[in-house]
């Protein structure tokens, strides 16, 4: 029997009325991330996964399975009389559009403490896991900003953004749940023989069990001049301010054109008093998502009179009285500049593992296996700064910068850490947003060879399917929803999707 749902109204509230299996239940209608309409989702069994960014929730639970998010959805009674269905809002549930995980309290008779080094989702993640499973212990989260984990996403969305605005958790949920948060803290060495770590202070901390989840740094310019007053790179909500302060009425260069140099450009496009990208390929997003979506990325944001200066780069910034004055091309090109932004990249946050046994890969990222073990004992992994086997790729060691990723991998460590062995089998899932679109991605598209469209690209409206030896290995969309969800939903099934199937005209697969 199918799966169904619908959105009901009960008093001024509406729910998401589902039925499974002849089953009908009751849960919050909105996605506990960005609010969502989940109606407009994905429904897989007793699965719902929400179109917008890939989160998913167990129906007759509310709980949240995948990622990015962190609460649950409140769940609501159902009884069927005379053939009629009732769904019956508890008065306490009234408006409440999330719920938070029961978790248990800490207990100071509990000598086992367990350090958590990152200040990311992956930390928070393992940190509230580990609470919703009985570990009654220490937490710390140790983290060099100055903040505690916030929604590092938004940075190059909206870069005046308040800190309070972007906190994944207020302040008090952490003395409430017992998760010490140490901010502007830096560890700087792990000794796993002593089980402890170094912080820059020169104090130790003793651990039981360890997470590295420190993520990486933005990639630094290397091209003289790139010290001078006005370069920026963004990793910090600091960061993001200081750049959206310096580029009102200025003249803004961006370097890289990528993910976060197109965000970056578009956010400033109506701020800055002209911007200028530098890439060196052709289009932006040219090798991760093609030609085709590169191109109309680049039309969307030269429409707003940001001016591209592709297949080149930066040979050296110039400067007058310690300031960014001009920026100059590979191709003789020079670009007056006020604030020169570089995103070029990013490098693991792993210097600090140096002498402590636990590996790393030749690009510095930490190698785990589907438990987020590392190879040292009580050490484990999760985050940006993993090299990890993917289960879509049938295990092959990836690296994957996902912010539902970096959730994902926490509670599996959590879990594990809790010896409840857990594999991590989560499909990766992505989005970008340039001028109010939003581009999907999910699955791991490296290597793809051809690319398969339906819609089309130039109105903004399209499906793309990345193909290599026959099967989709990635998908893309715009205004296409929930067409990505639902190939996340058959990717995590276990599915392959044939390049035939995607070629054919009958898509009403998609629309299950």
């Amino acid at each position: 029997m199918e799966s169904r749902m619908k959105e009901v109204s009960v008093g001024d509230q509406k729910v998401l009325l589902v039925r499974t299996q002849g089953q009908y239940s009751a849960v919050g209608n909105k996605c506990s991330h960005y609010n969502a309409p989940l109606i407009k989702g994905v429904l897989v069994g007793d699965r719902v996964r929400c179109p917008f960014h890939g989160a998913c929730f167990n129906v007759k639970t509310g709980d949240i399975e995948d990622y990015p998010g962190l609460d649950s959805l409140p769940r609501h009674k159902v009884k069927v009389e005379d053939g009629k269905v009732y769904v019956v809002i508890n008065k306490k549930c009234l408006n409440v559009t999330k719920r938070v995980k029961d978790m248990c309290e800490r207990l100071p008779d509990v000598k086992e403490t367990i350090v958590l080094v990152g200040g990311g989702p992956a930390s928070l993640v393992c940190a509230e896991t580990l609470r919703q499973n009985s570990f009654q212990g220490r937490i710390i989260i140790v983290t060099k900003d100055a903040v505690p984990p916030f929604d590092k996403p938004k940075l190059s969305k909206a870069l005046n953004l308040d800190s309070s605005s972007i906190l994944l958790r207020p302040s008090d949920f952490y003395q409430q749940h017992g998760i010490e948060v140490w901010t502007e803290k830096e560890v700087v060495a792990v000794n796993p023989a002593d089980r402890c770590v170094k912080m820059s202070d020169g104090s130790l901390q003793h651990y039981n069990q360890l997470l590295i989840s420190t993520g990486c740094r933005a990639r630094p310019l290397s091209c003289p001049g790139s010290n001078l007053n006005g370069v920026k790179l963004l990793q910090s909500h600091k960061d993001a301010n200081d750049i959206h302060n310096s580029c009102i009425g200025q003249r803004a260069v961006v370097i890289g054109a990528s993910f976060i140099g197109m965000e970056v450009a578009a956010y400033l496009s109506n701020k800055a008093a002209s911007v200028a990208v530098v890439g060196t390929s052709r289009y932006p997003f040219e090798r991760s998502l093609g030609l085709e979506i590169g191109k109309m990325s680049m039309q969307m944001l030269e429409e707003q009179n940001v001016k591209f200066y592709m297949n080149n780069e930066v040979t050296e910034i110039k400067g007058e009285d310690g300031k960014v004055k001009e920026v100059l091309l590979k191709n003789g090109t020079v670009l007056q500049a006020d604030v020169v932004i570089a995103g070029i990249g990013v490098i693991p946050n792993s210097d600090f593992l140096a002498g402590s046994e636990v590996e790393v890969n030749s690009r510095k990222s930490v190698i785990v296996d589907k438990f987020m073990k590392t190879n040292v004992t009580d050490v484990f992994s999760a985050g940006d700064i993993t090299s990890f086997p993917l289960t879509i790729r049938g295990d092959q060691r990836v690296n994957v910068g996902h912010w539902q990723m970096s959730h994902a991998q926490g509670r599996v460590a959590a879990l594990n850490m809790m010896n409840k062995p857990t594999k991590l089998e989560s499909v990766p899932f992505f989005w970008t947003m340039l001028l109010g679109k939003s581009i999907r991605y999910t699955g791991y598209g490296e290597g793809y060879t051809e690319i398969i469209f339906k819609g089309k690209v130039e109105e903004k409206k399209f499906l793309a399917f990345y193909i290599k030896e026959e099967v989709v290995v990635a998908a893309a969309s715009m205004m296409f929803d929930p067409a990505v969800a639902r190939i996340a939903e058959l990717m995590a099934a276990g599915q392959i999707l044939t390049k035939a199937q995607v070629q054919a005209e009958d898509l009403s697969w998609l629309q299950m």
